[in-house]
């Protein structure tokens, strides 16, 4: 198991390898396997990048984040430029139903609702917004409305995870109540566990996912 402190080197390593991060703006403290990433950018995008970077280190039990996003004067705009920018992202996606997502923008902050049918739409439309300029925050609260009846997804998703984890799929632990679908049990990494919440919103008709799952080195 790593030391705080060489957890804290390779974070440090890893936030100087991902390219889309200005590293030196960023402060890593480490206490008992929790890392806080603390300073600032230039935009949501390498904010979002610096979580997942740390993230990716092995060894992370959990992470928070205090980095501020100081937009650059001329990457400033006015809360209706953004709205308008996103609402013009949105339509021209072709995964999304027309009218599906509505936006709600204060303050550089971008506020996301609606409901679609699958996972991987919402998803789609949380990235496509993350690195619009002037964004300085996204919360996506779209829901998944479901589809097909859900008797049998524990199956599909349980399928799934055979496919993609092998053996490592007999520690994970798949519990249905209506559409909500509750993960828990052990893994090794972080992307394992990724892994295992991407099967489930990757089953159609599933509105929501309780990741209950722990990363055990």
């Amino acid at each position: 198991m790593k030391t705080d402190t060489q957890l804290q080197h390779d974070v440090i390593a890893e936030l100087k390898w991902e390219p889309s991060i200005k590293a030196e703006h960023i402060g890593v403290e480490v206490e008992d396997g929790v890392v806080t990433l603390a300073g600032h950018v230039d935009s949501y995008g390498e904010k979002w990048h610096a979580e997942r970077a740390a993230q990716r280190v092995a060894g992370v039990m959990a992470l928070t984040v205090e980095i501020e996003v100081k937009l650059p004067g001329p990457s400033k705009r006015s809360d209706v430029d953004i709205a308008r920018s996103v609402e013009n992202t949105l339509i021209w996606m072709v995964w999304l139903p027309k009218d599906s997502v509505k936006v709600k923008v204060e303050s550089g902050w971008v506020t996301l609702s609606g409901e679609v049918e699958w996972a991987y739409q919402r998803s789609a439309a949380a990235s496509a917004v993350r690195y619009l300029m002037g964004v300085t925050g996204v919360s996506d609260t779209i829901l998944v409305r479901p589809s097909i009846s859900l008797s049998a997804v524990k199956l599909d998703i349980e399928a799934a995870l055979k496919r993609r984890a092998g053996a490592h799929a007999k520690k994970i632990s798949v519990e249905i109540e209506g559409s909500e679908v509750t993960l828990s049990g052990k893994v090794d990494t972080w992307s394992e566990r990724e892994m295992a919440a991407h099967s489930a919103w990757s089953t159609p008709g599933v509105r929501s996912v309780v990741d209950n799952i722990t990363v055990t080195y």
